[in-house]
C-alpha cells in the first residue's frame, strides 16, 4: 500500500490530486526569487494544482568551479523564508552536507537529497531525524528497485514522509532516457513518487561547460509520466530562461507552466 505524505495542507499520493513542485534550479537575485514564486502560486491556484516552490541555495555539482552556484546557505535560506512568510508557499530545497541539514529543516518543508548524493547514508540519516519530508531523487545510475535500500536508511530514523524522485537514467555520455517503468517500480515501494520532467531533458555537459537540454520534449513526457501514475510533478521554471544562471537549456518558461498543468491534470483524473 502506497503511503501518502502530508504537507502543509496537501495530502500526496494515490487517491489525492496531483500536486506539483516548481521554482528556478537556484536561488538567484531575491528580486527573481519573488517575481518566479508569485507567478508559479498564480498559475497552480489558476489551474487547482496545489504547489511546493523549489529553489536551491547552493548547488555542490557544478562541472566547472566558475558556474553559478548560488548564494550560499545563510542568503539563500533568508531569501526562501521570505518567500514562505509572504507567499504562504511550502518550500523545498536540497542539501549537500549533514552539517547544513539542521539549519535547512527550520525553513524547509521538504528537503530534498540530489540525485548524485542519493546513495549517502549519514546525508539521508541526518534528513530523517529531521521529521521533515524527504524527496529522494533517484540517481542517474541506480536502478528504481534499490531505492527501497535508500528509503531503509531514512525509515530507521522513525520518518515515512519519504518520497521518489525520477529524473531519466545516464545513456551513454551525455544523454539522459527516462523508463517510464521506472514511476511503477517505485510506486509499488510504497511511497509517492515524483517526476522531474525538466532534469529528465537535460544533456549533461553537452553544452561545453554547462549542461544542454531538450526542452520540447517537456510536454510529451509530462503526459508519459501522469499516464504511468506519478503523483507528483517537478518543473524547474523561470520568468526569462534565457538569462537563467542554472540550467537555462532545459528549464520551462513560467509562462507555458499553465499549458502543462492542464494537461497533466486532465490525464491524472482521467486515470484516478
Amino acid at each position: 500500500m502506497t503511503r501518502t505524505v502530508k504537507i502543509g495542507q496537501m495530502e500526496i499520493g494515490r487517491g489525492h490530486p496531483l500536486a506539483l513542485i516548481a521554482g528556478p534550479c537556484v536561488v538567484e537575485s531575491e528580486q527573481i526569487v519573488l517575481q518566479t514564486a508569485r507567478m508559479v502560486k498564480e498559475t497552480a491556484e489558476k489551474v487547482d494544482v496545489p504547489v511546493i516552490f523549489k529553489a536551491s541555495y547552493a548547488k555542490a555539482n557544478r562541472l566547472r568551479g566558475e558556474s553559478y552556484a548560488g548564494p550560499g546557505l545563510q542568503e539563500g535560506l533568508r531569501i526562501l523564508a521570505r518567500v514562505k512568510q509572504e507567499l504562504d508557499l511550502p518550500i523545498l530545497t536540497d542539501v549537500h552536507c549533514r552539517q547544513e541539514v539542521e539549519q535547512v529543516a527550520q525553513v524547509a518543508d521538504v528537503i530534498q537529497i540530489p540525485a548524485f548524493l542519493c546513495r549517502q547514508t549519514e546525508l539521508a540519516r541526518a534528513v530523517g531525524h529531521t521529521g521533515c519530508a524527504v524527496n529522494l531523487k533517484k540517481g542517474q545510475f541506480l536502478a528504481p528497485e534499490d531505492m527501497r535500500y535508500l528509503a531503509e536508511k531514512i525509515l530507521s530514523t522513525g520518518n515515512e514522509r519519504i518520497m521518489f524522485t525520477e529524473r531519466g537514467a545516464t545513456f551513454g555520455y551525455r544523454d539522459l532516457v527516462v523508463d517510464m517503468r521506472s514511476l511503477v517500480i517505485m510506486r509499488d515501494l510504497g511511497f509517492p513518487v515524483v517526476f522531474d520532467a525538466t532534469h529528465s531533458v537535460q544533456q549533461p555537459g553537452a553544452g561545453g561547460a554547462v549542461s544542454g537540454g531538450q526542452p520540447r520534449f517537456i510536454l510529451p513526457l509530462v503526459r508519459a509520466a501522469v499516464a504511468a501514475g506519478c503523483d507528483v510533478l517537478f518543473l524547474e521554471t523561470h520568468p526569462r530562461v534565457e538569462e537563467a544562471l542554472c540550467d537555462a537549456t532545459c528549464m520551462l518558461p513560467v509562462d507555458r507552466l499553465e499549458k502543462v498543468l492542464r494537461v497533466a491534470k486532465s490525464i491524472h483524473e482521467l486515470i484516478e
